[in-house]
């Protein structure tokens, strides 16, 4: 064991050893040096992503805000020229609460139908079909059991 490191000693002791060996872990250092600076850049670029994620997660509820039993009231009694604080059109429930298309059921003299709010501004009371020719109203009124009058 003591000559086998005595051997490497004297190899150690050669300059062009010596330079080689300099150069070699420079090279091994830098390459270091480069792949934690990559991790890094990373790092930084992934926090700001975030960061950028999480500012816009916070703006979604006040660009779209759920649509409430309250408001749903509002946009009918406005749309069909009601007094809001005594309508005759009542909002009964919210079947489906989409920024685009919300499905209410609203009844007036004891006549249960369904509505239509679109993009929480536009309020109808028609058919509505979808892209297959499928009636999505009279679907709706046949899954909570409304019976449809004469419109």
């Amino acid at each position: 064991m003591n000559i086998k490191v005595r051997v490497i000693l004297k190899k150690l002791s050669n300059p062009r050893v010596r330079r080689r060996l300099k150069i070699g872990l420079c090279a091994y250092g830098g390459v270091v040096l480069m792949g934690l600076l990559f991790k890094l850049v990373y790092d930084i670029g992934y926090f700001n992503a975030q960061s950028f994620n999480n500012d816009k997660n916070t703006e979604l509820p006040i660009t779209h805000p759920v649509l409430t039993m309250e408001s749903a009231q509002r946009i009918v009694s406005g749309a069909l020229k009601e007094d809001p604080t005594n309508p005759q059109t009542i909002v009964n429930q919210i079947i489906d609460s989409n920024h685009n298309l919300s499905t209410i059921i609203i009844e007036n003299n004891q006549l249960k139908k369904i509505a239509w709010i679109i993009d929480r501004r536009l309020f109808f009371t028609g058919d509505l079909f979808n892209d297959a020719g499928y009636n999505l109203t009279e679907g709706i009124e046949h899954q909570y059991n409304i019976k449809r009058g004469d419109r």
